[in-house]
């Protein structure tokens, strides 16, 4: 596709950067706001009444790979997946669009057909949305859900003890750069591409069976930095390296420094809070990789683990146990 360049999670501007522009902002305090940017959550929650929550979010963002219809289904699961992420039911979405003047339109009803699929397999209902003309492609959605007002997951509800529990491998950023170099295995693209292109739905309607403390969704500032806003400067995470699951070329792909941008505004971010007990490079690499539709990260009790992990395992889903919970030390991440 024309203009792939820097796209999925990766075009996101820095985490810093950002909490240093919104801190400015003095916005309107509404009581029924459970949740918004100033929480780092991954969607805005609001109590309806006392019994119900609207949740909403929006995401876009510029290819991250060349076929059309492909693109449309990662941009869907990815939009989507905040809304799982909350402990919520997602129920519409309106497109955001956009797109060259001169451009051959097929490739956009390529892009909001892959879209829309994904919609319709999540029992969704696309309601409209918002398009405007470009130099370049962008594409994503806004979508709305709805959740129990006690049943909100927020990301920051950890506990000591809990267990790290992670649904989707590592190293997407990686491999769309190497995709995008032509150095990357056909098999390698097929199974990234499944991977961001499986709706977080399937987990999340497994977790909703259990008492999680806190979940949020790995995307564009890596599994370290939505693992920091997880702890909330009132716990430390310990994390197993020989747990970490990444795609298997990622390795190589680091040894040829196909490194994005956004990997070092996550390396940044995490400046003084994270301490590489084990010594490997590439590894610390894919930890601050950024994501694109990437997968799940639970906090739960101990004791919900193995009854968690063999229902994923049942249904052959992917589910990884990546570290553990403890008491706040000196700094946020250990990775031993």
């Amino acid at each position: 596709m024309i203009y792939c360049k820097s796209g999925g999670c990766s075009a996101k501007l820095g985490a810093k950067k950002l909490s240093h522009i919104l801190s400015k902002i003095d916005i309107y305090r509404d009581e029924n706001l459970l949740s918004g940017f100033d929480h780092n959550e991954d969607a805005a929650v609001y109590k309806i009444d006392d019994e119900k929550a609207l949740v909403s979010t929006l995401d876009f963002f510029p290819p991250m790979v060349t076929d059309p219809y492909v693109f449309g289904q990662i941009a869907a699961c990815n939009a989507l997946s905040d809304i799982y992420a909350m402990n919520a039911t997602p129920v519409t979405a309106l497109n955001i669009v956009c797109f060259p003047e001169n451009e051959d339109l097929n490739i956009l009803g390529k892009i909001i057909e892959g879209g829309n699929d994904k919609l319709k397999e999540a029992h969704v209902a696309l309601a409209g949305g918002h398009s405007i003309r470009d130099d370049s492609i962008k594409y994503g959605l806004s979508v709305t859900g709805i959740v129990n007002v006690d049943q909100v997951k927020n990301n920051n509800g950890v506990q000591e003890n809990d267990v790290l529990l992670l649904t989707k491998k590592l190293g997407a950023g990686l491999t769309l750069n190497a995709l995008r170099l032509d150095d990357c295995r056909k098999e390698m693209q097929e199974e990234v591409i499944k991977s961001m292109t499986t709706l977080n739905k399937y987990a999340a309607d497994i977790f909703k069976k259990y008492d999680i403390h806190a979940m949020t969704d790995v995307t564009g500032f890596g599994l370290l930095v939505h693992l920091n806003e997880m702890l909330d400067g009132k716990y430390s995470a310990i994390l197993d390296s020989s747990s970490i699951p990444y795609f298997e070329d990622c390795l190589e792909y680091v040894d040829q420094f196909y490194l994005t941008g956004a990997a070092q505004n996550n390396c940044n971010r995490m400046e003084g809070k994270v301490e590489f007990e084990v010594k490997n490079f590439a590894l610390e690499e894919i930890l601050f990789d950024p994501q694109t539709s990437g997968g799940l990260l639970v906090s739960v009790p101990e004791n919900q683990v193995e009854k968690i992990v063999n229902e994923f395992k049942e249904k052959n889903y992917p589910i990884y146990k990546i570290g553990k919970i403890s008491e706040l030390k000196e700094k946020s991440v250990y990775v031993r």
